[in-house]
């Protein structure tokens, strides 16, 4: 019976998670500078390319390559775990909740749900064709 604590399960996670977390900080700061600071357009951009990432990199190495399951710890659980951020659209989408910008809490919780659906969705249709 494997072991609940699985110390090298937990480096794979965190070594990924690592590179996850500072990418999406890079990224923010690049987007915030770019962009309008009224619609969250950086975390939009993450949670859309993690979505991509993810769905492309789960039905490659389920359907199409054989890979030890340490790379679903390091890329699905550690770096798109780390990089695309649940908790920071939920805060954006209220903010705008509660300060009455109903077109912007609007826009942001169709673009992020649709846009995050269809990129794990053309992820898997990349990772299908290779």
């Amino acid at each position: 019976m494997q072991s609940l604590i699985d110390w090298k399960g937990y480096l794979w996670v965190s070594l990924g998670g690592l590179v996850g977390v500072n990418l999406r900080y890079f990224v923010s700061r690049i987007i915030t500078r770019f962009s309008d600071a009224a619609f969250p357009y950086g975390t939009l951009l993450i949670n859309v390319t993690g979505s991509l990432i993810l769905g492309f990199f789960l039905v490659w190495t389920t359907e199409r390559v054989l890979a030890d399951p340490r790379w679903r710890l390091l890329v699905a659980v550690g770096f798109c775990g780390s990089y695309t951020t649940f908790s920071g659209y939920a805060f954006e989408t209220m903010s705008n909740f509660e300060q009455g910008h109903w077109a912007l809490f609007a826009s942001n919780i169709l673009a992020n749900n649709v846009l995050c659906l269809g990129a794990i969705l053309v992820g898997a249709m990349i990772a299908r064709a290779i």
